[in-house]
């Protein structure tokens, strides 16, 4: 079975809950159409399974050639909020919530 590569997880603590955070998808261009789309975190309770693909919107369109975001260039406080986000929206979050994953788009600074 092919290994499919991932970017490494970080360790997070939101309102005294301990989280683990990956990057999910790199900003960039849609292969589907000529559509920019944002970045996308995987986000975890450190002790359950199911998981939220937060994706965010997108921000200025990359330049050619600029080098791939870095999970470690990603703010602490832009993580957290997303995960604030997720738990008000109804992500299930504990170890007794079922697997499969869910998905959010943050609010935007407006709201």
């Amino acid at each position: 079975m092919a290994r499919t590569k991932q970017s490494p997880e970080f360790e997070i603590e939101v309102d005294g809950e301990p989280f683990v955070w990956r990057l999910h998808r790199q900003p960039g261009w849609s292969s589907d159409a000529p559509v920019l789309h944002g970045m996308a975190i995987a986000v975890r309770h450190a002790e359950g399974q199911r998981e939220a693909v937060v994706e965010f919107p997108p921000g200025p369109h990359p330049r050619y050639g600029a080098p791939l975001l870095k999970p470690a260039q990603i703010a602490t406080a832009l993580v957290a909020k997303a995960i604030t986000s997720a738990i008000a929206a109804g992500w299930s979050r504990g170890p007794a919530a079922r697997p499969s994953p869910s998905s959010w788009t943050p609010p935007g600074p407006d709201a």
